[in-house]
């Protein structure tokens, strides 16, 4: 796996090329975890070039997640699991585009889908921020 960068507006895009997976995972968040670190407040990870994510990608994904929300502090852990039980939140800060059908069933049956936003396109996910 490979990860390049752009910054577009206020957005951090991370394009993945390969799969994020159990051999992958760690270095995936450590870049995340970087680009947190430098200032980087809105990611959107770009998967056009990463045909799967396993869960523990998915895991990466849900601790880069936190990492933002502990920044951004928009809001506590009971207003924030009753929002994301009732369908009402999409975390603002961490956005995901072009995943392959693999990844999309993947992503949508551990219900990342419920607070993580997933667009089919780069210029309407980087619009979204």
């Amino acid at each position: 796996m490979e990860i390049t960068t752009t910054t577009q507006n206020k957005v951090t895009i991370m394009h993945v090329n390969g799969n994020i997976d159990s051999s992958t995972h760690q270095a995936f968040q450590s870049k995340a975890e970087e680009f947190i670190a430098n200032g980087a407040r809105y990611l959107l990870v770009d998967m056009t070039n990463a045909p799967f994510i396993s869960s523990a990608g998915l895991r990466a994904l849900h601790n880069i997640f936190n990492q933002l929300r502990a920044i951004h502090k928009d809001a506590d852990d009971d207003a924030l699991r009753k929002s994301m039980s009732a369908g009402a939140y999409k975390s603002p800060y961490l956005k995901v585009c072009c995943l392959s059908n693999a990844s999309r069933e993947v992503f949508e049956l551990g219900g990342f889908d419920t607070y993580i936003e997933v667009y089919n396109n780069l210029e309407t996910a980087i619009s979204s921020f």
